[in-house]
Order: structure tokens, then sequence, then C-alpha cells
């Protein structure tokens, strides 16, 4: 009676199991950190390029002299102020926030740590999706991944490039990345 009892059970499993197999069962696709990074690397590629900006203080300033990016052309009697008018090299490598070619540099005092001119360059690059996390489940069944957007220096002049790694420029951001299942395929949602 027991053998009899254990074969219904086994033979019903055995049907179920089969049950399921012919109806394909489907289960979500995985979603791996590279195919996570390929969807984000594409929506920044596919977003228009822009400028990089560049935060000036007076080491980037003295960076932007000897690399004949801008010269002095007014010194004002404080001592403190000057401004700086783009040489042609300049005006191929950097664009000014309010157009024009000249940087008014206006310090509130001359040992302001906070005065600064946004420098927009005129090489166009996307932005870079790197160091992607951990993929994580959310509630609802999306996923969601943090991961490291950065500013894209490729084709930036060299000095221009080293003015963007001085102090007060910020290269980088964590974002997070929101996925949803959309039919049989993982799909970008939005990126914050």
């Amino acid at each position: 009676m027991k053998n009899a009892l254990n074969l219904k059970v086994f033979g019903a499993l055995a049907l179920l199991g089969t049950g399921l197999l012919m109806t394909g069962c489907k289960t979500a696709p995985e979603l791996t950190q590279a195919n996570a990074l390929a969807m984000i690397q594409a929506k920044y590629d596919a977003t228009p390029a822009a400028g990089v900006n560049i935060t000036l203080f007076d080491l980037g300033m003295s960076q932007g002299v000897t690399a004949k990016y801008w010269v002095e052309s007014k010194a004002y009697p404080n001592k403190i102020w000057a401004d700086f008018t783009l040489t042609p090299d300049g005006k191929k490598a950097v664009k000014l926030p309010k157009g024009g070619d000249v940087i008014q540099w206006h310090p509130d005092t001359a040992k302001d740590p906070n005065y600064s001119v946004v420098v927009t360059t005129a090489a166009a690059n996307h932005l870079k999706a790197r160091d992607i996390k951990e993929i994580q489940d959310e509630a609802g069944g999306g996923k969601s991944v943090e991961f490291t957007e950065s500013v894209n220096l490729d084709g930036v002049p060299g000095p221009l490039q080293d003015m963007a790694h001085n102090p007060g420029n910020k290269l980088s951001n964590k974002r997070t990345a929101e996925f949803t299942l959309d039919g049989d395929a993982w799909k970008l949602a939005s990126i914050n």
C-alpha cells in the first residue's frame, strides 16, 4: 500500500513536470552587468554631445596663459581684477558661457577661493558609464544598478585636461539606472 501511494505521488509529480515543460513556463531573462552597462552607454551615446564645463581658479588661469589660450588684456588698479582675451588657439579650445572672447576676472578679494569662470570646451563628448555595481531587484519586478557617470575628455587638448583635473572640478557622479521588463527583454527606464 505504501509503495502504491509513493508510485502515485511520483507519477503525479512526473505528470506535473511534463505539463510545465509543455506549456513553456517562461522566466524573466537575466540582466547582466555587461548588458546594463551597454544600455546605459547606448543612452549616453544617443544623447547629443556636449562640451565639458571646467571651473578655473588661479591655477587654471595660469595654466591657460602658459598654454597660450588667453592673454591678459587689462589690469585694474585694485591689482586683483584683470581681463583676459582669448587667443586664436583659445577660441578653438574653449567657448565662454556668455559668449564673446574676454574672461572678466573680477574676484571679491585677493584671497577669495570661490571666484571662478566656467569654460565650455569646444570639443563635444558623450558621457561615459563605468564602475557598475551589483544589480538589485526592485519591488514590482524592476531592477536597478548604481554606476559612475564620467565626463569624457577624449579629444580635449592636454592643457585643458590638466585644468579639468584641478581642485574645484567634478568629473564624475554616482548615478542609479532603473530597468523594466518589456516583453521578453530588459529596457532602460531612467537614470537618476
